[in-house]
């Protein structure tokens, strides 16, 4: 399996690590996404329709294929449920809903073990994913990200930013265009949300960590890599599965395909 080591390193390169986002509760189609280019594999429990029972064995897919780094965006900022997502051998979390450095705090202590964090010692099947029980190996290696969804989070975002032990932010620019009084759309070029990304991306080159942020498509995605962010989603499940077969049921009816791609009304 890919452990969060192998993004560490392409991050300590200057690279992208792009990913995708899996919504449907189901490990063979997380296993059919584990192709080449794909860095990582992120469990989505909190919009996404998996439990945890489901979100194990679709992290045991993933492992299976060794290509992709799986990742989990835990339901809440709690830390029972993000030590438990880690325990079953995730290799990283996106947390949602952060709006000050308290609660980024909380995310990244709820990663780490004491005297770092506050994280249960129970690593039921982490240590045999990583092959240790190094509290150091279990809790230091593992990736925290936080997501910025509001405008309070925005004007905070330094602060968050600057949380000790903090891997990177995450933007979720659905739930950012909420927050501004936007539409909640992926791939926004208003400016207001424009300007608030930027911000978000200027915090974490300032203080030294991996902006990451949800897309469309891979157009967009490659267009945010070239902007700077380092840890990018450029698809999901749940907008693939219908976007291909209304792209066939075109071709059926003789009508022209090309029409905005579902993914672009995706959520994050």
């Amino acid at each position: 399996m890919n452990t969060a080591r192998s993004l560490r390193d392409k991050w300590a390169r200057g690279e992208t690590a792009f990913g995708v986002w899996a919504a449907l509760p189901d490990a063979f189609a997380a296993e059919l996404m584990c192709v080449d280019g794909v860095d990582y594999i992120c469990v989505d429990q909190q919009h996404g329709l998996v439990d945890y029972g489901e979100m194990v064995e679709m992290l045991r897919a993933i492992e299976g294929r060794r290509t992709a780094v799986p990742f989990t965006r835990v339901p809440v900022n709690q830390a029972w449920i993000i030590g438990k997502a880690l325990d079953a051998g995730m290799q990283g979390v996106v947390v949602p809903m952060v709006n000050n450095r308290a609660e980024a705090a909380a995310a990244v202590t709820a990663c780490r073990y004491s005297p770092r964090g506050v994280r249960s010692f129970g690593p039921v099947r982490a240590s045999m994913v990583m092959n240790s029980r190094d509290v150091a190996v279990m809790g230091d290696s593992v990736l925290c990200f936080v997501m910025v969804e509001t405008r309070e989070a925005v004007e905070k975002i330094d602060e968050i930013a600057g949380t000790p032990g903090l891997d990177g932010i995450y933007v979720g620019p659905a739930d950012l265009a909420l927050g501004l009084g936007l539409q909640p759309d992926l791939d926004k070029e208003e400016p207001e949300h424009v300007a608030a990304v930027e911000r978000i991306l200027a915090a974490c080159k300032k203080h030294g960590i991996v902006p990451g942020i949800q897309c469309g498509n891979g157009k967009a995605a490659r267009k945010q890599a070239d902007r700077g962010f380092r840890f990018v989603t450029f698809t999901k499940d749940s907008s693939l599965l219908p976007a291909a077969v209304g792209r066939e049921v075109a071709a059926i009816l003789g009508k022209d395909p090309a029409v905005k791609q579902a993914s672009q009304k995706g959520y994050a």
